[in-house]
């Protein structure tokens, strides 16, 4: 029987251990999982979509698995849909975002000029201002599922005085919308740890399997991914 395999890609200065804890309970529910660091700080993101995908897929035995998710933190969600707006996965399945910076973020939006953030953000920090962002621009939207997990609590207070609405201390809720996805749902979390809560790590695997995110009217989804 072909099982169904997760593509793990971490966020901005982050490292593919920001995503094993979640990369463990992905594989402890059945799923083939591949989880790599890539130069979050340095390439841009079209550079590192088309190097990080690739290999991933060449490292999937594609002809035992029958689906291809993804699963994304922060950055990680544009990699995804740049990857996807000029390339074909025939086995794609759903994709769980977490913080995307879907439409930007008013954190580059405010400080992209400011020398501290180039140096701690490279060429992708450049990628992530709101307005008239070529990057944002040329992304088509997404044919497959797509659910968006967006966080409310701050878990970088210095840049609270930036934002207007929720948001998880990078990345605003509205901001983490897509026109396209199916599912949206907010957790009382800072953007940084968002992928290690317990909650968030159930809400990825019910919408993996059932393509909407856990609710209390649905506990017969979550019995039947603890089981």
């Amino acid at each position: 029987m072909k099982k169904e395999a997760v593509i793990l890609i971490h966020g901005m200065g982050r490292s593919r251990r920001s995503m094993k804890k979640l990369e463990r309970y992905l594989r402890h529910k059945g799923y083939v999982t591949y989880n790599r660091s890539y130069p979050s700080t340095v390439a841009n993101v079209e550079r590192s979509a088309v190097h990080y995908i690739n290999s991933a897929l060449a490292n999937i035995s594609r002809d035992e698995i029958s689906k291809i998710h993804f699963v994304t933190h922060s950055l990680g969600g544009l990699l995804v849909r740049y990857y996807l707006t000029h390339h074909k996965i025939k086995q794609v399945g759903r994709i769980v975002m977490l913080a995307p910076p879907n439409n930007g973020s008013e954190v580059a939006e405010r400080y992209r000029d400011h020398f501290w953030y180039r140096w701690m953000t490279g060429a992708p920090g450049q990628q992530l201002h709101k307005n008239d962002n070529p990057l944002l621009n040329k992304l088509r939207p997404l044919e497959a599922e797509v659910g968006v997990i967006a966080g409310t609590r701050s878990s970088d207070p210095w840049f609270n005085h930036v934002f207007k609405g929720e948001h998880d201390g990078k990345v605003s809720v509205n901001d983490t919308k897509l026109s396209e996805m199916k599912d949206l749902i907010t957790v009382d979390h800072g953007h940084t740890f968002i992928m290690n809560k317990r909650k968030v790590k159930r809400h990825i695997v019910n919408f993996l399997a059932h393509g909407d995110f856990y609710r209390s009217q649905q506990r017969k989804h979550l019995y039947d991914l603890e089981n």
